[in-house]
């Protein structure tokens, strides 16, 4: 294809060329350096230039130094000062026109003009026949007035000169407007709304991007007021603006209640014309992932501070543990086995809390997978019936179907909590209700609601605290606090209030819907170790995909460069032979590949891996496996 192009272009400059040279004006173009790039046969006749300085690359200044020597400037008493001066003149590359007699007696015009991607062309044209006209008639005329003629030719000049800047005037407006046409494209290209408000708040300009960052608002703004274009989302950055009005630049973040995005605004003052520059931008993803880092940290911390604490504790609880059962051998009467009973029930709650403290800390993050939002709703009737009263009444119905990103072990345990604290809410009799809905194309909404009384002013406040409760004894204050990490590690939120009917726990995870199951395709699995290579094969296979193995990275490029059909590569780290699975990255640039490793995380390799691909931790499962295979961005899912 290189080649191909570099003939074609070879063949437009031949064909450039000798269209020039059929033009009876001399030409000269000179690059942005004032080398030589190309001259017509006209200007080799007109100034008789040997061979050495029609090469391209010649200096503009050699070019001139042999004019002046050759006399077609006439007599020159310093021929380097004239050469330096004309010099200086071209590099300022401004359009100009002149006529001027050479030595020879002929008269030319000069009309120089810049060139768009930076250079010089001038073309020398012989007026000497539009000269000796001029002196005909001068001669010949008796009747015309001496100073008429004079005018007559001095407006012939003029015009010539005119012609030559209208046409430097065009080609500088038209480079505006193709610049201008550049611009404006590139900034309705942006993934951003860029706009400007003059002094009185109204839209001067706008890529017609607004309606992209904000759903609902209009494209076609320019003219109206900034209250106007944004809606109910200007009391948000009223503020700011208003800062920004004043000569104070802003950066802010705000959430568009209407569509639930969250949205970045840069604000920067207009100097000159007193408005505002505007900068928007949608950065739900963005805050969505910040939120999931944000929350994983603090579960490495919490994982740091309390497992020394917990290790110690757990100790301590095996000790009492083991001392009751010593007395409780004891024959000590039935007021002491009662206190030894009460003593070990609480030592055993103790070790369940341990154990759920320890669920919190842990590292396993979110583990999205394909799931039908339908068949969880079902599964959860299931796995919640058997602990209501006869009098509570369970509905778990989704407004939405189809399937979905989720971690959906988490949000069961989580949804199944909640349900469990609604029954407790209800006593012996009322309904609690499950339900899911999308929020524009940025949520997934999932409600739980029941008939009690509600949350009391202190739980709205301080509900998702760890070990907040209302239950005294009975309860942990671990349950909303499981849900909340939950919608965190997801990049979500969670908000309780108070419905006229009693309470509403709303979770809010990212919308990222997905295929049931991944379009069947060949897979090249790369894997050292012939069992598990069997096991993954299997699970490949259950997915729908056809499956080719290799166990090293020769035998996989081997493999990659005589079959055409492979769609993506699944490979280990730790491969036979010397070479790592991060080597097909290198040769298989046009192949998508996903990683595997039980590696741990601080391993150099796992770490260069998941900088550049998908990871996978094993131990995995086929569903695991699943949402795995539809994962794009680089990072590792555990």
């Amino acid at each position: 294809m290189l080649a191909v192009q570099t003939m074609a272009n070879t063949a437009t400059d031949a064909l450039t060329k000798a269209g020039l040279n059929l033009i009876q004006q001399a030409l000269s173009v000179f690059d942005s350096d004032l080398k030589l790039v190309h001259v017509n046969r006209s200007m080799i006749r007109m100034f008789d230039l040997p061979d050495h300085l029609v090469a391209p690359g010649t200096g503009f200044d050699a070019v001139i130094r042999f004019l002046v020597q050759h006399g077609e400037y006439g007599p020159i008493d310093n021929f380097n000062e004239f050469v330096e001066a004309r010099v200086a003149l071209a590099k300022t590359f401004e359009p100009h026109y002149m006529e001027r007699t050479r030595a020879n007696g002929r008269t030319i015009s000069v009309e120089g003009a810049p060139l768009p991607q930076g250079g010089w062309v001038t073309v020398y044209t012989d007026i000497t026949q539009v000269k000796a006209q001029e002196e005909l008639l001068r001669a010949h005329s008796e009747v015309l007035n001496e100073e008429v003629l004079h005018r007559s030719e001095q407006l012939a000049a003029s015009n010539r000169k005119l012609a030559a800047t209208n046409a430097a005037l065009d080609l500088a407006r038209t480079e505006l407007a193709e610049m201008e046409a550049r611009a404006r494209l590139t900034a309705e290209m942006m993934p951003a709304h860029i706009a400007h408000v003059d002094s009185d708040a109204r839209y001067t300009y706008s890529n017609r991007r607004l309606t992209s960052v904000i759903p609902g608002r209009p494209s076609q703004i320019v003219g109206l007021h900034i209250s106007e274009a944004l809606g109910p989302a200007f009391a948000s950055v009223k503020p700011h603006f208003e800062a920004a009005q004043s000569g104070l630049a802003a950066t802010f973040e705000f959430t568009d209640d209407a569509s639930s995005r969250r949205i970045r605004v840069v604000f920067t003052p207009d100097e000159v014309g007193r408005g505002v520059y505007i900068l928007s931008m949608d950065v739900t993803k963005e805050t969505q992932a910040r939120v999931a880092l944000q929350q994983t940290r603090r579960r490495e911390i919490a994982a740091q501070l309390t497992s020394g604490l917990a290790h110690d504790f757990s100790n301590l609880l095996t000790v009492i543990l083991g001392l009751q059962s010593r007395l409780q051998d004891m024959d000590l009467g039935d007021e002491a086995a009662k206190l030894i009973t009460a003593t070990r029930a609480a030592a055993t709650r103790g070790g369940g809390l341990l154990h759920r403290i320890a669920d919190m800390t842990t590292a396993r993050g979110y583990r999205p997978q394909v799931c039908h939002l339908t068949s969880l709703f079902s599964e959860l009737e299931i796995l919640a019936s058997p602990s209501l009263p006869a009098g509570v009444e369970l509905k778990a119905l989704s407004r939405t179907d189809g399937h979905f990103l989720l971690d959906a072990g988490r949000l069961q345990d989580s949804l199944l909590n909640l349900v469990l604290n609604a029954r407790d809410a209800c006593c012996k009799k009322g309904h609690i209700n499950v339900s899911a809905r999308e929020v524009m194309d940025t949520w997934l909404e999932i409600a739980v609601t029941d008939t009690g009384p509600g949350f009391s002013p202190e739980a709205l406040i301080h509900g998702i605290d760890p070990f907040f409760t209302t239950k005294g004894a009975n309860g942990s204050g671990l349950g909303l606090a499981m849900v909340y990490d939950t919608c965190k590690l997801a990049g979500g939120t969670v908000t309780l209030v108070n419905d006229p009917d009693g309470a509403r726990v709303t979770l809010r995870v990212p919308l990222q819907r997905a295929n049931k199951t991944p379009d069947p395709d060949m897979v090249l699995l790369v894997e050292d170790n012939p069992d598990l290579r069997d096991q993954i094969r299997k699970m490949l296979t259950q997915l729908g995909h056809t499956v080719i193995e290799a166990s090293s990275v020769t035998e996989a490029l081997d493999l990659a460069r005589t079959i055409p059909d492979i769609a993506q590569v699944l490979s280990d780290l730790r491969l036979e032979g010397t070479k790592t699975g991060l080597e097909l990255l290198d040769h298989l640039s046009d192949i998508p590949i996903r990683f595997m490793t039980s590696l741990p995380a601080e391993d150099p390799l796992t770490k260069a891996a998941a900088n550049a691909a998908p990871l996978l931790k094993k131990p995995f499962d086929i569903r695991d496996l699943q949402g795995f295979l539809q994962t794009s961005q680089p990072g590792i899912i555990s």
